[in-house]
């Protein structure tokens, strides 16, 4: 096994340096979205939860960790929590949050159809949530997404604290 941090993931930290730090313009996009995502037309609750089903189905841990405590903290229960993965059958979810879940899965899956979001899914969501709402739940599944590649790339420790989780940037 190589020791060269660039190419080796160790077990204290990420594969990249801190991407915040090589490009800092990240930070403002990323407040930018949690603004655009908390307009209060759709719960945080449900945010985190379409979140979390996002880091699922990337394959994620470390979003889905990171979720799942952003989730527990608000106060969602652990039957929840744990039932995200198997949404389509369990009992914890509202009509609203299983729409909002079959958007995120709908953008995030290939469609053997071809058409990810079909007229029957968009008429289920569109009973639940408004305009606003909807176009706010497309940010909520961009905004997650937009952190997919450093996950996935960058390979993050899930449980390690952002300060000690990326490699130092060279010559800092």
């Amino acid at each position: 096994m190589s020791t060269n941090a660039n190419t080796t993931q160790e077990l204290t930290g990420s594969r990249l340096p801190n991407p915040q730090q090589l490009v800092p313009e990240m930070g403002d996009v990323a407040k930018a979205l949690f603004k655009a995502t908390g307009n209060g037309s759709v719960p945080r609750t449900t945010i985190g939860l379409i979140q979390l089903r996002a880091g699922q189905i990337v394959g994620s841990t470390y979003l889905v960790l990171q979720q799942a405590g952003g989730l527990r903290k608000a106060g969602e229960s652990e039957e929840r929590i744990a039932a995200v993965v198997t949404w389509q059958d369990a009992p914890y979810f509202t009509d609203a949050e299983r729409a909002a879940l079959a958007l995120v899965e709908a953008v995030l899956q290939p469609s053997p159809e071809g058409t990810r979001v079909s007229d029957e899914l968009y008429t289920q969501a569109s009973a639940h949530y408004d305009d606003k709402a909807l176009a706010t739940l497309a940010m909520a599944i961009g905004q997650v997404n937009f952190f997919v590649p450093v996950a996935v790339i960058g390979k993050p420790i899930p449980g390690v604290s952002p300060v000690a989780q990326w490699t130092p940037v060279a010559g800092q």
